[in-house]
């Protein structure tokens, strides 16, 4: 039996060391925890890379909502990409798709050939296209190392069945990486029931901020939902629990 990894998406520096120090086994470093990831600065990027010694990658998306990017949007990619290998990241988190839900192979593979020699993980913009197989036999197609999918639903659980038929259809040719609101609760099932040996996980909790006088009138982003002084940072606590569940598993 293969060892299990365990990816842990980190918001920060911090997250990251923490990430590392609980047993994770690579870092994908990402920014906009609320817009579901965005790139991160070129300094958080260059520092985490520096703190951790386990593989770091690094999501390249412009912006959150959709995965149709402008020329404009584009050309941002490429430079995010230039800059994670010259500063020997290991990894890209990236993709890009058609307005129809179908994978842009032409700009995708533009990425994947600028990032070599890093690893190109194809990001959940797969649960958004319109037909998975397709997809899956097209990434295949253009050298993509893994794919990042909670099964083409809210959660990767609830994506089990479309997990388990992609791990099939894969059949070793790229990895196939469940992803989304997977806990220890959950993780030993959707090993057992998907065949998959990648797992991504948040892990996280809001963490306090240092101010002591806080303001209620104003929200800096003007989203009432969005914490205003709290952060999410990587749980020390549950990464460790996933960890040993796994390590348990693959004894």
């Amino acid at each position: 039996m293969k060892t299990s990894l365990l990816e842990i998406c980190c918001y920060s520096v911090q997250s990251a060391i923490i990430a590392e120090q609980s047993g994770a086994d690579r870092i994908e470093l990402c920014a906009g925890v609320h817009e579901g990831g965005t790139t991160p600065s070129a300094s958080c990027i260059k520092i985490s890379k520096e703190s951790v010694s386990i593989p770091v990658h690094v999501i390249i998306r412009p912006r959150g909502a959709d995965f149709c990017y402008s020329d404009i949007e584009f050309e941002c990619m490429k430079l995010d990409v230039i800059h994670c290998k010259e500063i020997g990241v290991n990894g890209i988190v990236s993709g890009v798709l058609f307005p129809d839900g179908n994978v842009d192979v032409e700009r995708t593979k533009e990425l994947i050939d600028l990032a070599k020699p890093m690893n190109f993980t194809f990001h959940r913009a797969f649960d958004m296209v319109n037909d998975h197989f397709k997809a899956l036999e097209q990434l295949i197609e253009i050298g993509t190392d893994r794919i990042l999918t909670s099964g083409g639903e809210q959660t990767a659980v609830m994506g089990t069945d479309l997990l388990k038929s992609l791990v099939e259809k894969a059949s070793g040719r790229i990895v196939i990486m469940p992803g989304s609101g997977i806990n220890h609760e959950n993780i030993l099932c959707l090993k057992q029931n998907t065949g998959a040996e990648e797992f991504h996980c948040s892990a996280k909790s809001l963490v306090r901020g240092k101010m002591e006088y806080q303001n209620p009138k104003i929200t800096m982003g003007g989203e009432e939902n969005v914490p205003e002084f709290e952060f999410y940072e990587a749980d020390s606590k549950k990464i460790r629990k996933i960890v040993s569940i796994l390590k348990a598993e693959d004894k």
